[in-house]
């Protein structure tokens, strides 16, 4: 529900708006909206809010199959309110996602997917969830499938245990392919005061690619020893919800146009150029209000790899 009162707090915010969305969820209609196949695992309330959910997501191409309803929790919520700047005040009413369990997706066959990606901070929250996301991450390594991971701090959720999300959170770096965290993420996680020791301490304690979005100056990049700032471009900003969960939509989508095995093979180029592309989806997301709004026009924004393989 976004505050439409613009540089208003929500505590004296008069008007709303009914917007679909959540990490996972946006992650999920980015992929679809790009032209992939993704499915993806979540649970909604039975009602009104759950059921607008399930159909956004199938209007954008995104398989419900394991989009389950709760009988007896209601679709969490997030309200938020936008400031003059375009970020945001959060707060969460917690629902039927966090009942998502292990039996709810025994029948899940993973083996069917080159890559599984957990994006949702509500999943290091006590409850089942917590244990089903740690779950299916064990089994996405034994099958050896590619690993994305997005941590989504919301200093709201964690506010008296940030340690569990920081602990929480560096298990899936330590066993990620690729992750992605904002700058406030990196220091958080790292327990550094600049982006450089950050960016060092996590380049020692990952072997993954990973990106750290910077907001309007774009995103930087590592890969095994290079370190490349990838300038983003120019947007009109009206809400910067979702911006992050599209640039990971746009990074899966375009290594999902490749096999495991050439994943490996990519060169800092190839990669320079996926992040250039996620640069651009994310600055788009960022010109309207709700994530999926821009959605409908960013599948022209991504243009073809020049592979540097050999």
């Amino acid at each position: 529900m976004i505050c439409t009162d613009k540089g208003t707090v929500l505590s004296e915010g008069l008007h709303f708006e009914k917007k679909p969305g959540g990490a996972p969820c946006n992650v999920a209609a980015a992929i679809a909206a790009l032209g992939g196949s993704v499915e993806i695992a979540a649970k909604v309330g039975n009602d009104p809010f759950g059921d607008h959910l399930i159909s956004v997501m199938k209007e954008f191409g995104v398989s419900t199959k394991w989009m389950l309803k709760d009988e007896e929790c209601f679709t969490t919520m997030a309200f938020v309110s936008l400031m003059e700047n375009g970020e945001r005040d959060f707060v969460f009413n917690r629902g039927a996602d966090g009942h998502l369990t292990i039996n709810d997706l025994a029948t899940i066959d993973l083996e069917e997917f080159s890559t599984i990606h957990f994006g949702s901070a509500t999943a290091f929250l006590h409850g089942p969830l917590q244990e089903t996301y740690a779950y299916f991450l064990q089994e996405a390594v034994k099958k050896n499938i590619f690993i994305s991971f997005d941590p989504n701090y919301r200093h709201l959720l964690f506010k008296n245990d940030k340690q569990s999300f920081i602990e929480q959170s560096w298990n899936f770096l330590q066993q990620s392919d690729f992750y992605k965290l904002s700058d406030e993420e990196a220091l958080l996680l790292t327990g550094c005061d600049n982006l450089d020791d950050a960016v060092k301490v996590l380049s020692q304690k990952t072997s993954g690619v990973f990106a750290i979005t910077l907001g309007e100056k774009g995103a930087l990049l590592r890969l095994d020893d290079n370190i490349e700032i990838i300038p983003s471009v120019k947007a009109n900003v009206i809400d910067t919800t979702g911006a992050g969960d599209a640039f990971v939509g746009a990074v899966l989508f375009q290594l999902n146009k490749i096999s495991g095995e050439e994943i490996k093979r990519l060169s800092i180029n190839d990669w320079k150029a996926i992040i250039s592309n996620a640069n651009k989806v994310a600055a788009k997301t960022c010109e309207y209000l709700g994530a999926m709004e821009a959605f409908k026009y960013i599948r022209k924004l991504i243009t073809p790899i020049p592979r540097g393989l050999a």
